[in-house]
């Protein structure tokens, strides 16, 4: 059987209103509506738990939830209970609260490898003040990035390498390199041909594939070495691998590590965090020259702290990344399992860790393809599900697995007879879903 598409009268035109106010119609390149299939682009009016409603009363279990955000399911009671605790007490001061004092006592307890931590509302001003930070404390000029993960900035340093480079300067892109995830030799290699003039190393600890086994001790080895500085973006791997990082689940410390995401449930908080030595030179209390590190106006809000308290003690107290683990793993068997029950288990590709699942849409030649992905989100939301990603939260229910599943199926057997086709246009429904990433719109 296929299910009707949903009716979105209402969300079409709240797209519409949308583009004419908002550049990109979205806040987020990757929530923009050209991300989704044609008129299929819902527009959000509420979520509880996993579930999401839109403008148009269409109800979808949704993963991939704010972007990975939202990893304990809207709405979450403790969280709100913890925000709604703060509201009245004020948000912002002159001075700090006594509630950053309790946010860091919290966040280092949580996170014991990190020696000092200062937050923000975003993981870009976490990861740039990372970077600054850097380039301070070695005197030198060039970031190197890891080539292999997608997005570290909003700034200049980083999106000066993305096809998004229109407004960077070339002499600002020209301090930043690359080396590929897993290739110590290749990093040696970059490191010893831009010898001195390597600030730090920034990647993902680890993403849609695990760390080869000695690479990220490889990596701090070659840091100590070259004298740079070594940086985890835990945006994604915080919380989802371990409440402590991905730096605590492999056992390898970084200088930096930055967070966000996870942290605060869908409230604004990110964090910087790292070794004292270095951290301190944003400070106060050291000898030599200040470092602008961070300092934001609404960085220490207390009722986004408030969450960030209440999300670590839930996943503390509840072993809720165990659970992410779990539900992952069941989402991932139902959809190899129907994938390859409907002749495309070579198509629809399930990747990644278990609680930070992505799905791959390969064409006859079983490359990338996404027109397949326009076929295939189509056919999920049809059936209920809204899923950029198969990245799971907390309060999906086994009901919602096996419903997902059910529905994967189904796109599964529309999928094979595109691909009996040779061609998915006829199941489209119009354009197809474009890549963040692009030079132009």
């Amino acid at each position: 059987m296929n299910a009707e598409e949903p009716s979105l009268p209402r969300s079409r035109q709240a797209n519409e209103r949308l583009h004419a106010m908002v550049p990109g119609g979205a806040h987020t390149y990757a929530k923009g509506d050209d991300q989704y299939p044609e008129n299929l682009a819902p527009v959000i009016s509420r979520g509880s738990g996993a579930h999401v409603w839109d403008v148009d009363g269409n109800r979808y279990i949704e993963y991939g939830s704010g972007l990975r955000s939202v990893s304990l399911g809207h709405a979450h009671p403790r969280v709100t209970e913890a925000v709604r605790r703060e509201l009245d007490r004020g948000s912002n001061f002159v001075r700090p609260s006594i509630v950053e004092v309790e946010a860091a006592e919290r966040f280092l307890a949580t996170v014991p490898t990190a020696e000092m931590v200062k937050f923000a509302k975003n993981g870009s001003d976490a990861t740039t003040a990372a970077v600054r930070l850097a380039r301070a404390v070695t005197g030198r000029p060039r970031v190197a990035v890891c080539a292999d993960h997608p997005f570290f900035s909003v700034d200049d340093w980083f999106i000066g390498t993305t096809p998004m480079s229109a407004g960077v300067p070339a002499a600002t892109d020209e301090l930043t390199v690359t080396f590929p995830y897993g290739d110590l030799a290749a990093t040696e290699e970059l490191l010893t041909r831009y010898r001195d003039e390597v600030a730090c190393l920034i990647l993902e600890p680890a993403a849609h594939t695990e760390p080869p086994p000695g690479y990220l001790a490889g990596l701090r080895e070659l840091a100590d070495r070259h004298g740079c500085v070594l940086v985890f973006d835990e945006m994604i791997t915080g919380f989802r691998w371990s409440e402590a990082g991905a730096q605590s689940l492999y056992g390898v410390v970084p200088d930096l590590s930055t967070f966000g995401k996870a942290l605060g449930n869908g409230f604004a908080v990110a964090a910087l965090a790292g070794r004292r030595e270095l951290m301190e030179r944003g400070g106060l209390r050291h000898p030599g020259e200040r470092v602008f590190l961070l300092s934001t106006t609404h960085g220490a809000e207390t009722h986004a702290l408030a969450a960030a308290m209440a999300v670590q003690a839930t996943y503390v107290e509840e072993g809720v990344t165990a659970r992410l683990h779990a539900l992952g793993e069941r989402l991932a068997a139902g959809v190899r399992e129907a994938a390859a029950g409907m002749g495309v288990g070579e198509h629809v590709v399930v990747r990644g860790r278990a609680s930070n699942l992505v799905f791959a849409t390969l064409d006859e030649d079983r490359q990338p393809s996404q027109r397949y992905r326009t076929l295939f989100l189509r056919r999920l939301l049809a059936g209920g599900v809204l899923a950029p990603s198969f990245v799971v939260s907390g309060a999906l229910s086994d009901a919602d697995i096996d419903q997902t599943v059910d529905v994967v199926a189904q796109a599964c057997a529309v999928y094979r007879k595109a691909l009996d086709a040779a061609d998915p246009t006829p199941w489209m429904g119009g354009r197809a879903v474009k890549p963040v990433f692009r030079r132009l719109a």
